[in-house]
């Protein structure tokens, strides 16, 4: 038998579907509903959040139904580890820019080269305008 193409299937699933035959039958068993885990287990408490660790579950800590300020001190504890305290080297205004770093001798002469240099370039461009007489 010929590979049955998309819209054959389509159109087979779709007249199966009207008729009924893929309906569950009243004798099936229904699944049983699965109750929320959290819902059997007590709210945290603050001296809970006094027993955590770095390597403790912070889960139950952030769940809905927490009171707020044990929510709130259970990620100030999570926080307080000094892991999370590590500079990335990421962040552009890190440095220190008040501390200052005198030129040395050599940077002075290039930076005087430079200023020289400019003002000639200067100079040669003033020379080579027209004026705005001979306009």
């Amino acid at each position: 038998m010929a590979a049955e193409t998309f819209f054959a299937r389509w159109s087979r699933v779709k007249a199966e579907a009207q008729s009924g035959a893929d309906l569950p039958s009243a004798e099936s068993p229904e699944l049983p509903i699965a109750e929320d885990p959290e819902a059997e287990r007590p709210a945290p408490t603050l001296e809970q959040v006094g027993q955590l660790t770095a390597d403790s579950d912070f889960t139950p800590f952030i769940a809905r139904g927490v009171d707020e300020t044990v929510r709130r001190a259970a990620l100030k504890k999570l926080f307080s580890d000094p892991h999370f305290n590590v500079m990335d080297g990421l962040d552009t205004y890190i440095d220190d820019y008040n501390k200052f770093e005198p030129l040395t001798p050599l940077m002075v002469a290039a930076l005087n080269h430079a200023k020289d240099f400019i003002a000639r370039e200067i100079a040669a461009e003033e020379n080579d305008e027209p004026k705005d007489e001979d306009l």
